[in-house]
């Protein structure tokens, strides 16, 4: 299925009249206080986020799966799928391929047909946390860290192949997330886990194309539930140095122990000059890969608040991605409302009075520095995104839009309703 303007036009039509108004309404109150809502589209209309291949479908846990009807079996179909949700909101031009659940047949005709659709290849991602089929070696007791060269050299070549796929495809950067660690006290010597890591990515990092990035992940528990050898941002910043000044450290939203001061680590990496990617998701408990914002959405605000004030005083721009395993929505309907939230946080992030803020910390004043910080957060910033897609031919209500237009209907009627996707 393709979503061209006249569809999106259709279903704006109805809501116009009352988007205008709200939009005058919040545009003026801005104004009033000094901020230049112009300035504000603009930043909000240049904002991108890929989307992950594996979240095109239906999600799960490892005690089930339900799936959805007309899910992408192809590559090609997921393109599809991202275009859909890109005609929508405008901030979607980009995919995050893992392989090889997603591998291209073709890289070239793959690259093509992504072009044709306005739609480019993000990060690229490796998996070394399950055995394929027919592999010579076994990752179940780690990949990269392994204590046999054999198997570590498999990872090594495994996540070279995704590099060169990637190359193949247009992307600029190979992010690596590792399952590796020990669930038992005793079992792994920390030490050589670590060196042994160490040596395979700075082996990757040296066959890499000299215009590539390396975005390193980390995560404290899961799958090995004692301990993970890249465990926190930390051991991550440790290994990106070893690498080069091409590698970084990549933060995940849902990587991190419950009560982390997830906006204090990102200011740190950015004052490093080590942030190099971010995965949008929230949870409750774990790495629950829950719908962005759907829990903690004054987190996800007060992390924005770090990110802005970083790229404001030039630092470069993280890759942002979403990354999600949702297993009750319709999938395309969960990734609209990721990046609404993500949009959201972003619009308060960049209403925020900043100067008066500094001026408040310098003087230790932090009552005041909560109102400033409320203030911005309890704005209803839904009129400026609405204007920003407006602007863009977007959909003034992307789920609404998407409802109205039955776009799960016809991908059933296209595809059928026991489709799979692969991933999770």
């Amino acid at each position: 299925m393709r979503i061209d303007k006249e569809h999106v036009h259709s279903t704006n039509e109805k809501y116009l009249q009352r988007h205008r108004s709200s939009f005058q309404e919040l545009a003026e109150r801005l104004e009033y206080s000094g901020i230049d809502v112009e300035g504000v589209i603009s930043e909000m209309a240049s904002f991108r986020v890929a989307i992950p291949s594996w979240a095109l479908g239906a999600g799960g846990t490892r005690f089930g799966r339900f799936s959805f009807g007309g899910e992408p079996a192809t590559l090609h179909q997921k393109l599809d799928d991202v275009a859909i949700i890109d005609a929508l909101t405008s901030c979607a031009s980009a995919i995050s391929l893992h392989i090889p659940w997603d591998i291209p047949e073709d890289a070239s005709a793959t690259a093509a047909y992504a072009a044709s659709l306005g739609i480019e290849f993000d990060a690229v991602n490796s998996n070394t946390f399950q055995d394929q089929l027919g592999q010579n070696h076994s990752y179940k007791f780690g990949s990269l860290c392994h204590t046999e060269k054999a198997v570590r050299d498999l990872a090594i070549e495994h996540t070279l192949e995704v590099v060169r796929t990637g190359d193949a495809l247009g992307s600029k950067s190979i992010t690596i997330w590792l399952a590796d660690g020990a669930s038992f006290p005793g079992q792994m010597n920390f030490r050589r886990a670590l060196d042994h890591t160490r040596d395979s990515l700075q082996r990757i990092y040296r066959e890499m194309p000299e215009d590539w990035k390396m975005l390193i992940e980390y995560k404290p528990y899961e799958p090995n539930f004692y301990a993970t050898v890249i465990n926190d941002w930390g051991t991550s910043y440790h290994l990106a140095q070893s690498c080069g000044e091409r590698a970084f450290t990549l933060v995940d939203l849902g990587h991190h122990l419950p009560n982390t001061n997830i906006e204090q680590i990102v200011a740190t990496l950015a004052g490093l000059g080590k942030l190099g990617g971010f995965h949008f998701n929230d949870s409750k408990y774990g790495d629950d890969d829950l719908t962005v914002g759907s829990v903690k959405p004054y987190q996800l605000y007060l992390i924005f608040c770090e990110l802005i004030e970083w790229m404001k005083t030039g630092g470069e721009e993280p890759a942002w991605m979403i990354d999600a395993s949702h297993n009750l929505k319709d999938p395309l309907e969960d990734l609209i409302q990721s990046l609404e939230a993500i949009q959201t946080a972003l619009a308060k992030a960049l209403i925020l009075d900043t100067a008066t803020l500094d001026k408040k910390q310098l003087q230790n004043d932090p009552a005041m520095c909560q109102e400033i910080l409320k203030d911005a957060y309890e704005t209803d910033v839904r009129p400026l995104l609405r204007e920003v897609r407006l602007r863009s031919g977007a959909a003034l209500d992307p789920i609404t839009a998407y409802r109205e237009l039955q776009v799960r209907h016809h991908l059933i009627r296209e595809r059928g309703s026991t489709t799979r996707a692969t991933g999770l």
